[in-house]
């Protein structure tokens, strides 16, 4: 997590409270678990059974251990429940890109990426759709840069206030 922020006045904000529901980034939650049997289902649970909805789920497994990447409609309230759990999870910002209507949509947003020499670490769906657009999580390694590439280009990216809209899902 980051540190906070010391403004002119001797004030300390965090970087959370800083960009709010409306910046143009979403959070995700990397959970670290064994793998083993039912162990994705107890994390699903945790979070489910508090009528929160998960919008987007990535799980990479190995033999012995599994990272689950989660995106959820509720930040705040997510990540306490994950503090009362015995799950290991780091969060980090990404980008949530809605798909333009075009021909090659994934390969339109890609090779702007990289034109700029932004790299993308991995991407997964988005349970998101508006306007008959679906949407991508992409983790890139300039968050900023990309941000700015994307928007320039005429990009919706998302914001956690999106997440909250029920007519999106």
């Amino acid at each position: 997590m980051p540190s906070d922020y010391h403004d002119d006045d001797g004030s300390v904000t965090s970087p959370m409270t800083m960009r709010g529901r409306d910046w143009p980034c979403l959070h995700q939650f990397c959970v670290f678990m064994e793998n083993q049997v039912g162990r994705l289902a107890e994390l699903l649970r945790q979070i489910e059974q508090h009528d929160l909805r998960i919008v987007a789920l990535s799980v990479v497994d190995t033999v012995d251990f599994a990272v689950a990447r989660i995106l959820v409609n509720e930040t705040d309230r997510v990540r306490e429940i994950l503090k009362l759990t015995n799950f290991t999870v780091i969060e980090n910002d990404l980008l949530g890109v809605e798909l333009p209507e075009e021909a090659d949509p994934f390969g339109t947003i890609f090779r702007q990426l990289v034109s700029a020499e932004i790299n993308i670490a991995y991407t997964y769906p988005l349970l998101y759709r508006r306007s008959r657009k679906g949407a991508i999580a992409i983790y890139v390694d300039n968050l900023d840069a990309a941000r700015q590439i994307l928007t320039d280009h005429g990009h919706h990216l998302l914001t956690e206030n999106d997440l909250l809209a029920d007519e999106f899902f």
